[in-house]
């Protein structure tokens, strides 16, 4: 039986067979049976490697943080999660020298500066769910994604100037990009930094 550990673009942790092809974690937010107990423990969400050095531990071990599971970066950064500073070194700079572009900021922050801004950004206080914010559809940009009016229950890509609707274990359907406003899933901070040029990995279905 699958672990509840894998996230959507909305946020949520569900438990599928499709592991995706990145991983990340918030902290400790399973008890000692691997039962998710809440949706995150600290604010730093991270988007990691599947492997690194050879480092391994079982899933869902007690008192050890929680392994989660994306379909790609993508979906990580939708559901709040930036690149990890240790396995992914080279695309946390690379996200960093975006925000800092985005911004107009002559030094490139650090973890817990951004950390800051994407935690409120990510979470609605009042209900301790993710944000959905209406965002006209023209103006996003590639990597970003999106919720649609005739689809609420639905994540889509953007592409290019068309969108690819998401599952868990892949992309599927292609659209045209809408001309009026759709529910946009990344984070506002996050969206800044795809348009100032950071290009997540996508996983292939993608192509």
């Amino acid at each position: 039986m699958a672990h509840r550990n894998r996230v959507t673009p909305f946020g949520e942790i569900v438990a599928d067979p499709a592991r995706g092809t990145m991983l990340g974690n918030r902290g400790v937010i399973h008890d000692a049976e691997g039962r998710i107990r809440r949706p995150w423990s600290t604010t730093r969400w991270m988007c990691c490697r599947l492997a690194f050095k050879g480092w391994w531990r079982p899933v869902m071990q007690p008192n050890r943080w929680t392994h989660l599971f994306f379909l790609d970066e993508a979906v990580a950064i939708a559901a709040g999660h930036r690149p990890c500073a240790e396995c992914r070194r080279e695309a946390y700079n690379a996200w960093r020298a975006a925000w800092a572009r985005a911004e107009g900021l002559a030094v490139p922050p650090l973890a817990d500066a951004m950390d800051r801004v994407l935690h409120p950004a990510r979470i609605d206080p009042a209900t301790r769910r993710q944000r959905v914010v209406p965002h006209p559809a023209a103006d996003l940009p590639h990597g970003a994604m999106v919720t649609l009016p005739d689809d609420p229950g639905g994540a889509w890509l953007v592409l290019g100037d068309g969108l690819r609707r998401w599952a868990l274990s892949g992309y599927g359907e292609g659209r045209a990009r809408p001309s009026g406003q759709v529910g946009l899933l990344t984070p506002l901070p996050s969206v800044a930094v795809l348009a100032a040029g950071y290009r997540p990995e996508l996983h292939p279905s993608a192509a």
